[in-house]
């Protein structure tokens, strides 16, 4: 299954992501640029946030009460879109996803 991080400069990479990895750790495994992940994807830091793909956005689920916290505590600001990647775990029906990349 693919996902591909958008750079603010339009630079794209797309990775094969193993179902139940957190796109958050599929990211700073291979050295995304932006996507951090400072606390392991324990929910503490959001340097893993990133704006997805509004035709995706749907199906990557709910933000969950303390996501949406620390989304406002976000170096970027929160957008409509805005998920932290450790909380989207690749799926099948994820498979082609699209993630911008804040710009900070």
């Amino acid at each position: 299954m693919k996902a591909t991080w958008i750079q603010p400069d339009g630079s794209q990479t797309t990775l094969d992501v193993t179902a139940g990895t957190s796109l958050m750790e599929a990211a700073t495994t291979r050295s995304v640029s932006g996507i951090i992940g400072e606390c392991g994807g324990n929910l503490s830091c959001a340097t893993c946030h990133v704006f997805v793909d509004p035709a995706w956005f749907a199906k990557t689920g709910e933000v969950g009460g303390f996501e949406g916290q620390m989304l406002d505590l976000a170096e970027a600001d929160r957008e409509p879109t805005s998920r932290l990647s450790c909380q989207i775990r690749m799926t099948a029906a994820l498979d082609g996803i699209v993630l911008r990349v804040p710009e900070v």
